[in-house]
């Protein structure tokens, strides 16, 4: 009688992790080398039209010409050709080309490269091609300046995002949203780090109605967790809502506390249903002091506060945040997508705030 077999099901287990390693670095390869393919062949036909060798009858005689060979593939009609070309002429150009490789792969781009062939090539084989045509081609239809494209490129590379997640990305603004937290944060303090939060936050996912109570927010963002740290951003993990601090003989709760991998260091996101108001921040220090005098390691680095209110008025603001020690940002929320007109006209207000006080 044979001897029953030990932890059968975790040498099952290992098989299938196996094979879904292999599928996944299969499928990788695979979309590398469909990738370069749209390249140069959006190459072919850019350079062939540019010099005058084809026109717009001989884009679709070739369509034309591929259906008869390989009846079976997809993607190479008027319209797909046309957005390899696309594909060829907005990533092989030297002005965006050198920034985006130093940017987006750390590589620095010397001066003396001999070849922009060689450049572009590479820029393609490192950045390009591990991102998926999907995603590609969302980027390519929903943004219009390269610093769009340079942040959604960047947005896939590091937050390795869904076609679903790009696409919410891409409708909320989240760069326009990103440049106004950024922009904020550099006008006043040096101690918050840009790239990682927004201004405005978007939470249209909670479908909360227009009159709600804190404590509708944050029982509202709890259950849709994964959704919130995805507008967040996936360096993000969290920690508990209601953390209690205990300073003196009183305990103290804070509304929603995450822990970011990438700045080593927790971040306290504290909720309000109205307009900022300058009181708000003394809270604020006040559990951020107590999160670093009794939870942070003495390896991570001092906590940041965040301040989700519904509204702001960028002056008082600034007042208030010109003497804070503490990192914090004071950011709207909206539970509805925004327009981006409306960003872009925030963005210009910003701007002419800082200016006056500048001045």
């Amino acid at each position: 009688m044979p001897k029953p077999i030990k932890n059968i099901s975790s040498d099952f287990e290992q098989v299938i992790l196996l094979i879904t390693e292999a599928r996944n670095r299969v499928y990788s390869k695979a979309n590398a080398e469909l990738v370069l393919l749209y390249f140069n062949i959006g190459k072919i036909v850019s350079e062939k039209v540019s010099l005058g060798n084809w026109g717009d009858g001989t884009v679709n005689d070739l369509a034309d010409f591929i259906t008869e060979k390989q009846p079976l593939l997809k993607g190479f009609n008027r319209r797909g050709l046309y957005r390899m070309k696309q594909f060829y002429e907005v990533y092989s150009d030297e002005e965006i080309v050198s920034p985006l490789m130093t940017q987006l792969s750390n590589e620095k781009v010397s001066p003396v490269v001999t070849q922009m062939e060689n450049l572009v090539q590479r820029f393609c084989d490192k950045i390009l091609s591990k991102i998926s045509w999907t995603h590609h081609l969302l980027i390519l239809s929903k943004t219009k300046s390269i610093e769009e494209k340079l942040f959604y490129l960047n947005q896939c590379l590091n937050e390795k995002l869904s076609k679903r997640e790009l696409e919410r990305q891409l409708n909320s603004a989240a760069i326009e949203r990103t440049m106004l937290g950024n922009k904020f944060s550099n006008a006043i303090t040096s101690k918050l780090p840009t790239g990682i939060f927004k201004d405005p936050y978007v939470f249209e996912f909670l479908a909360l109605p227009e009159i709600h109570s804190e404590d509708d927010l944050q029982h509202a963002l709890i259950k849709n967790l994964q959704n919130f740290i995805l507008e967040m951003g996936k360096g993000f993990t969290y920690m508990g809502s209601e953390y209690r601090l205990q300073v003196g003989n009183k305990d103290y709760y804070t509304d929603l506390l995450f822990y970011h991998r990438d700045l080593q260091c927790m971040v306290l996101f504290e909720l309000k249903i109205e307009e900022f108001q300058p009181e708000f921040l003394g809270k604020l220090n006040f559990y951020l002091e107590a999160l670093d005098r009794d939870v942070k390691r003495p390896h991570e680095n001092p906590s940041i506060g965040i301040l989700l209110c519904k509204g702001k008025d960028e002056e008082v603001v600034e007042y208030a945040l010109s003497r804070n020690i503490s990192p914090a940002l004071i950011a709207d929320y909206e539970t509805k997508l925004i327009d981006k007109k409306l960003l872009a006209e925030k963005l210009h207000q910003l701007s002419e705030i800082f200016y006056r006080n500048e001045q």
